[in-house]
């Protein structure tokens, strides 16, 4: 009989049995396709299935809980090989088939800091290599993170690693005395200044370009003294800007004048003289009539009158929290061999914020001309912790580490800028100024965003200054506040990836910030309680060495020196 079509209604096709579905993908011989028949009860036998008065149970039960136990039916033993059939392939192959196996595309080179949660690998971190593979477009990174979330301990863990493969670490301001610790177990001594410390540093310090400077010929000496003469200058503007006064042109130009003076580079000397910033004012307060008439002022009281505030602005320098600081020359040397060197500055919490934004920006002009002048060609990490502290001074702090962030790849550094959230850049000047305008685009120079755990308000800041997606914000509020250590790791436009950070038991003994609020101990030992150490694995070559020097026995020689960050004071 022919079928009659209708319009408008579709006929369904016949359900393929499961034996039919099997065999278009592996061979079924010899294994059965349906399930065996199942035998009826017999009439008297109800299997329970009546209530009592005989009544049928309407929800009878069609098979035991765990299936029938029998060949067929889930019970009996397989052979997989005949089931299924067997391939094989390369991983780089497999990996297009199973897109779950792949990795998260950071290249294995550099510190292996932890571990990506998505995919299970190994994570390793070298900004350096990330810039050659054309991953970012510069090297630089910021830290954000609330208190407690580890900070500190993914930095420092990363410093300590980076030393493997070369990158020595600067650590341009230790505020809190959080890296004292890494640096006491290599055997470095840290520089500490402030209350108490014998440690004097000269902002105005030529560094190693005094012992160059004859061995130069005529044109490099103009490029490098114009160079740190600028320096000098925006370092001078910028302190006297952080005591309220806003400097002129005419007195960058009067700065730049005393400078050249003072250092005597307009005599053309063969060797350049050493000067602090009592020179500059005792210049300024009291200038000659070759000053006042080079910089092109009517006359002596016009210098004096013009020149007055900003004199009194480096004078509270000398005289002021920061006096017998910056203010005499420096009389230490740090050791560039080192795999660390660090300024302590924990002692100036006393002498108020202001104390410890000016020395952030006194170390930070520093430690810059002298890394410059380093011929050694090596990478270095420049870790720059509370740095908006220093951007609060003005635009010309700001300006200044805009500038180091831009420079970072010329002049072969890593800049790590460590804060607690995005509106620490907000709070460095008024709402729509120029310094608050120029601080946000310092994100825009920081490829690698590692976010640790925040709040849900900080997590919508951070949404909307880094364009993150909503799964990357649930991340920052979720996750990563449920344990130290976890971060989300952004490079530029990529997606973010779920890093733990893994630290060994003698690396949390080490970078542990809350040592201080755990109980002393019952019974300290005199020489105080000991400290773990970071050694170096011993070569071959060590193994005749005798109980002694293996740490088995005591020793009665004296003890190996200690590696100084800074030398005994210069003459």
């Amino acid at each position: 009989m022919n079928r009659i079509w209708h319009p408008g209604k579709r006929t369904r096709p016949a359900p393929r049995p499961a034996g039919t579905l099997l065999s278009q993908f592996t061979d079924l011989s010899g294994i059965p396709t349906t399930p065996p028949p199942v035998p009826e009860p017999a009439d008297d036998d109800t299997g329970g299935r009546r209530r009592r008065g005989g009544k049928e149970r309407v929800n009878q039960a069609s098979a035991p809980r765990q299936g029938h136990r029998e060949a067929g039916r889930g019970w009996s033993a397989v052979d997989a090989s005949r089931r299924a059939p067997t391939y094989r392939a390369t991983t780089s192959e497999i990996g297009g088939l199973f897109p779950l196996l792949a990795s998260n595309g950071v290249p294995a080179i550099g510190a292996r800091l932890g571990y990506d949660t998505q995919s299970g690998g190994a994570f390793y971190v070298h900004p350096t290599e990330w810039v050659l593979r054309q991953m970012v477009t510069n090297p630089n990174m910021v830290v954000f993170g609330e208190p407690g979330r580890g900070k500190s301990s993914t930095v420092v863990a990363l410093m300590l690693r980076m030393m493997l493969f070369g990158v020595r670490s600067l650590i341009s301001g230790d505020v809190k005395g959080e890296y004292t610790p890494l640096l006491r177990a290599l055997g470095i001594t840290p520089i500490a200044l402030g209350r108490g410390s014998p440690h004097r540093l000269n902002a105005l310090d030529l560094g190693p370009i005094r012992t160059r400077w004859t061995h130069w010929p005529a044109e490099r000496q103009r490029e490098e003294l114009t160079g740190i003469l600028a320096r000098w200058t925006r370092l001078l503007t910028a302190l006297a800007e952080a005591q309220g006064y806003q400097p002129t042109v005419t007195d960058e130009l009067v700065i730049s004048t005393v400078l050249t003076r003072l250092v005597g580079a307009e005599q053309g000397n063969d060797e350049l003289r050493p000067i602090t910033i009592p020179d500059v004012v005792r210049q300024l307060a009291d200038p000659d009539d070759d000053l006042w008439q080079q910089t092109r002022f009517a006359s002596h009281r016009q210098f004096v009158d013009h020149t007055r505030q900003i004199t009194d602005a480096l004078s509270n320098l000398v005289v002021g929290p920061l006096s017998g600081l910056f203010d005499e020359p420096t009389n230490f040397d740090l050791d560039w061999d080192a795999p660390v060197q660090s300024m302590d500055l924990s002692l100036l919490r006393s002498r108020g914020d202001q104390a410890i934004a000016v020395a952030l920006t006194c170390l930070g002009s520093w430690s810059s001309m002298i890394t410059d002048l380093q011929d050694d060609g090596d990478v270095r990490l420049v870790v720059r912790d509370e740095v908006w502290r220093q951007m609060r001074l003005g635009l010309r702090a700001v300006q200044a580490v805009d500038s180091d962030l831009r420079l970072s790849r010329a002049e072969r550094k890593i800049q790590l800028l460590v804060m607690h959230k995005p509106s620490d850049l907000l709070s460095v000047g008024a709402a729509g100024s120029q310094e608050v305008s120029i601080a946000k685009d310092l994100l825009a120079l920081c490829s690698t965003r590692i976010l640790l755990g925040q709040s849900t308000r900080v997590g919508d800041e951070l949404a909307e200054e880094l364009a993150l997606s909503e799964r990357e914000q649930a991340v920052i509020t979720g996750w990563a506040m449920e344990g130290q250590g976890r971060a989300l790791w952004k490079m530029e436009n990529s997606p973010g990836l779920k890093i733990q950070t893994v630290l060994s038991a003698t690396e949390r003994a080490i970078f542990d910030t809350n040592a201080g609020l755990r109980a002393p101990a019952a019974a300290p030992s005199v020489a105080g309680p000991a400290r773990p150490k970071l050694v170096a694995v011993p070569s071959s070559s060590s193994s005749n060495t005798g109980p002694a020097e293996r740490g088995e026995g005591p020793s009665t020689g004296a003890a190996p020196p200690s590696r100084v960050n800074g030398a005994p004071a210069r003459g």
